[in-house]
């Protein structure tokens, strides 16, 4: 056996272990996925309301992407805060396998469940809204973005697992508060132009604003990924800094964890 196919088995068992706990808890999965769904579709009534077709398209893409990197997001940087409630977290921490191989696992689990979540999501809003119309839709466009705004985002999202493994009591709710600085500031319902001069700065430094621009161009407008270079470099660009810098971070923390005895704590 090669070192890289223990490395991808050992990955697959974390996305297996992943999914037997969303199995496990089946009933807040449903709770959860009703909710999103409740979510996106109440904002999208908002553009329904106004008697706007393209207002409801821009409301309801941004529900529906935002709700797909959340869940991408929340999925890795709670990896830690899952370990620690079940109690596993020092024998992940001990296993004789790369960090690497545990967090790929965990994105690449997190971008399955986020896929499923948001196409139900998706198939509820256009029940909802039958007259929807996609005639002008570039595919390729939004599955070049969903892709690119994906690997983009878990970088942060690593570094967001940082928290709950250095911070034990608190890390889980400053990553929830990192994820709503992102939906505040990315442009997720409206354009970032409105946001204060400050905020735009912040903006600028957030995959999702990129993201959930290229996907509205490409369902909205059709426009080709040829077209939207400005969107595609930035998202290329942190995802390859975010990554790599993510996964030094997150081994320097564990190393600090451990000498610490932070793993010890559970519950």
């Amino acid at each position: 056996m090669t070192a890289l196919t223990h490395e991808l088995k050992a990955s697959y068992a974390f996305i297996e272990r992943n999914f037997f706990l969303s199995r496990r808890y089946w009933g807040w999965e449903i709770a959860f996925l009703i909710y999103s769904a409740a979510g996106a579709l109440s904002i999208s009534l908002i553009g329904a309301q106004a008697g706007d077709p393209r207002l409801l398209l821009t409301l309801m893409v941004g529900a529906i992407f935002w709700n797909y990197l959340s869940v991408v997001f929340s999925w890795i940087a709670e990896t830690i805060a899952i370990e620690r409630w079940e109690g596993t977290l020092e024998y992940t921490m001990m296993a004789p396998i790369r960090r690497s191989t545990h967090l790929l696992g965990a994105v690449a689990y997190a971008m399955v469940y986020g896929l499923i979540h948001t196409l139900a999501i998706l198939v509820a809003v256009v029940l909802f809204f039958p007259d929807l119309s996609f005639a002008h839709a570039n595919i390729a466009t939004v599955a070049g973005f969903m892709v690119l705004g994906s690997f983009s985002f878990v970088g942060i999202a690593m570094l967001a697992a940082i928290l709950p493994l250095l911070f034990v009591e608190r890390g889980a709710q400053m990553a929830f508060v990192l994820q709503s600085v992102l939906l505040l500031v990315s442009g997720v319902y409206y354009s970032i132009s409105i946001l204060p001069g400050w905020m735009q700065v912040i903006s600028h430094v957030s995959p999702a604003t990129y993201a959930i621009d290229g996907v509205r161009k490409g369902l909205i407008d059709g426009v080709p990924l040829s077209e939207l270079t400005g969107d595609i470099w930035p998202l290329l660009v942190m995802g390859t800094l975010f990554i790599p810098f993510g996964l030094w971070a997150f081994g320097r923390a564990e190393k600090y964890a451990k000498r610490t005895g932070k793993l010890k704590r559970v519950g």
